[in-house]
């Protein structure tokens, strides 16, 4: 795997760790209703920051307009589809966010499980297959043109920001277990 798409295939390990930290926060509902809320609002911040603005970022401006560029099938197809799937991910938190804040738990929880088995289907389609085509239709030069591109993405939108997000990420996995 090359650098460039090791970039990506990392950062779509940092997001499955928050989904996991998604399905056990279901046992907080009832039991911890505060500590259930104060969680999913800083998993919302998580995937709204880390997932959105810095991964799906480098997707939409850097990797998917060059693949697309280079592939009219591929620009109609499955880029065309991982746009779609980025758009309803920032709809369907803002919808996680309304029932959260109208305190309707179980409703948020469902909303969010639905979000993150959309996520680990998109994130799959984008490991098995989008990321392979990448690297197929792309010389090791232009890949490695990408990766500095998307160094700079991280640098522009902040190196220090983007380790807070990771280590909020882990922090709240281990916090959630403990509290089990």
């Amino acid at each position: 795997m090359t650098k460039s798409m090791k970039v990506l295939f990392d950062e779509h390990e940092i997001i499955i760790n928050s989904i996991d930290t998604v399905r056990q926060a279901n046992s907080l509902i009832g039991k911890d209703n505060e500590a259930y809320e104060k969680l999913i609002h800083q998993l919302i911040g998580f995937f709204r920051n880390y997932a959105d603005k810095y991964h799906h970022f480098k997707e939409e401006e850097i990797l998917f307009p060059e693949m697309a560029k280079r592939n009219e099938l591929l620009a109609d197809g499955v880029i065309k589809e991982m746009f779609e799937n980025h758009s309803d991910f920032r709809e369907m938190i803002k919808n996680i966010e309304i029932s959260l804040n109208a305190k309707k738990y179980l409703d948020a929880q469902l909303q969010l499980e639905k979000y993150t088995e959309a996520l680990l289907d998109h994130i799959a389609v984008e490991n098995d297959e989008v990321f392979q085509t990448a690297e197929s239709i792309f010389s090791e030069d232009e890949l490695e043109k990408i990766y500095f591109r998307f160094e700079d993405c991280d640098r522009d939108l902040g190196n220090a920001k983007k380790e807070e997000l990771k280590e909020l990420s882990d922090t709240l996995r281990k916090n959630l277990l403990m509290a089990d």
